[in-house]
């Protein structure tokens, strides 16, 4: 078990230590998707959910999750993040909406959990308040697009900005 990094010589989990990697820029994209019924879309953007704002309450909900990732998720070194954007975009074919995270830091490992959990939370609240009036929403396809920063380099899935200084949109 010792070859795994976030176990120790007998088995017990441990968090990797990195004190002695430098700080670099870190950047993370992910997207996700919920699917909904076409009258739920419509209510959301007519603003007729009773819970509220629907897709402004899942910005700030996603922007709080990838805050709070290192609270979630055990093993994950609590980061400096120095900058969380989260879009959501309504999408009248899907029917449903499009979320994308950009979270970036200077630290020393990187920040694609924050952003991944920056689209699960904001997916998450989206169900939430309109799960009263659809069962049916389906959340899917959250994954990573993009990370640079690191070792590891860059990763990119898809068609993202060749600039990371660009803000991808969905």
């Amino acid at each position: 078990m010792s070859d795994l990094a976030h176990f120790d010589s007998k088995g017990r989990a441990q968090m990797i230590d990195v004190s002695g990697k430098s700080p670099t820029r870190r950047l993370a994209v992910a997207s996700g998707l919920v699917r909904m019924q076409a009258k739920t879309l419509q209510a959301i953007l007519e603003h007729r959910i009773k819970k509220g704002d629907v897709l402004s309450v899942a910005q700030l909900a996603g922007i709080q999750g990838a805050k709070a990732t290192a609270q979630l998720i055990p093993l994950c070194h609590p980061l400096s993040l120095t900058s969380i954007k989260v879009h959501i975009e309504p999408d009248t074919a899907l029917p449903g909406v499009r979320i994308q995270a950009r979270v970036e830091a200077m630290d020393r490992t990187g920040v694609e959990m924050e952003a991944l959990t920056a689209v699960s939370i904001a997916a998450l609240t989206i169900y939430d308040m309109c799960k009263s009036i659809d069962r049916s929403l389906t959340l899917s396809e959250i994954r990573l697009e993009f990370k640079t920063g690191g070792k590891s380099g860059t990763y990119q899935r898809g068609s993202i900005p060749s600039s990371p200084q660009e803000n991808p949109s969905p």
